[in-house]
């Protein structure tokens, strides 16, 4: 299993440094996502000052933006990163699509669906001079002039992942793309007995094997040297599995175990803003299942051990300050290793 790591600082000024040090510490691939910055220019910083660690969106918001402007982007960032490039993109609800972003919502697994594979045809003209000629029900392209044509670069395979939670976008996933965004909130059993099966089925529709997709997640860890200071950073996860349990997309998780009771009323509670109630709803039990506990000697073991076979990429879901540099992040990575 690889460890990656989520860019915690897109001070841009800081990018450079960061990434570097990123890399020399051994992590996999740095993942930004589209929360309160743009995703994509600090990985053409990263881009330009590392030479081996991936470079991935997790996630990027596709429907804001057309096919045709990503594909410029990740194009300029594959051929700048000298194929260390991963896109991933996702949906987003309705309530932000339509209120932050001020965006049609529509059909969101078949829309994103149509997205990637217009992207690989955008890719395939520029690399192959392939005319285009892509028409679905919600993009039509079919000009692409040599003005417009970036050409082709030495990378053009560029992998494509999607974040998925419900049954649909996990088996499209399966079956277009190379990857799969878990959310991290999720548990062994909803990825074993949901999430996997759906990506199996898509995997079989388009004729690969396991060995040809990727499972990527960012997972809730509590961790700390003393009992203390894993109590105190256990109420700080507790409150964030609140608040996306909250949220009615991620109810599959929920039902998963049997908790479907839970969501409605952390909903409610939410419409509220009485987030210290909705942190009062998550129990010890549904604690214990999301999220992975231990000391920072320990937390690497108990990770691979929870995931593996269902995961192949990993990063730290940390809602609280702490430090993984030096001997702890060894540790964890010797841990990790096969």
């Amino acid at each position: 299993m690889i460890l990656d790591i989520a860019l915690a600082n897109y001070d841009l000024t800081a990018v450079p440094q960061d990434a570097r040090r990123m890399e020399a510490d051994g992590y996999g691939c740095i993942w930004t996502s589209e929360t309160q910055h743009d995703p994509f220019l600090p990985l053409a910083l990263a881009a330009c000052a590392t030479s081996s660690i991936k470079l991935g969106t997790s996630i990027a918001v596709a429907f804001p933006r057309s096919p045709t402007v990503v594909a410029h982007t990740a194009w300029d960032l594959q051929k700048a990163s000298e194929g260390r490039f991963i896109l991933g993109l996702g949906s987003q609800i309705k309530a932000h699509l339509e209120r932050r972003f001020s965006v049609q919502f529509e059909s969101p697994g078949p829309k994103l669906r149509e997205f990637a594979l217009a992207l690989r045809e955008i890719w395939k003209c520029w690399q192959n001079g392939t005319p285009l000629n892509f028409r679905g029900r919600f993009y039509h392209l079919d000009l692409m002039t040599p003005f417009f044509n970036p050409g082709p670069i030495a990378h053009p395979q560029i992998p494509l992942f999607i974040a998925g939670v419900n049954r649909y976008m996990c088996r499209m996933a399966g079956e277009i793309a190379d990857g799969l965004h878990v959310h991290p909130f999720h548990t062994p059993k909803y990825l074993r007995e949901y999430v996997h099966p759906a990506v199996e089925e898509g995997l079989r529709a388009s004729a690969r094997k396991r060995q040809d997709f990727t499972y990527t997640t960012s997972s809730f860890v509590i961790v700390g040297d003393s009992e203390r200071e894993r109590s105190k950073n256990a109420e700080a996860v507790r409150q964030q599995i609140a608040f996306y349990a909250s949220t009615r997309t991620y109810a599959p998780v929920l039902a998963a175990h049997g908790w479907e009771g839970i969501g409605p009323e952390l909903h409610r509670k939410s419409v509220e803003k009485d987030w210290q109630g909705m942190a009062g709803l998550i129990t010890d039990e549904m604690l214990d299942t999301i999220a992975v506990s231990g000391t920072f000697a320990t937390i690497g073991g108990k990770l691979r051990h929870r995931y593996l076979g269902l995961l192949d990429r990993i990063s730290l879901y940390l809602p609280y300050p702490t430090s993984m540099g030096g001997a702890p992040l060894a540790t964890l990575l010797d841990q990790l290793k096969p």
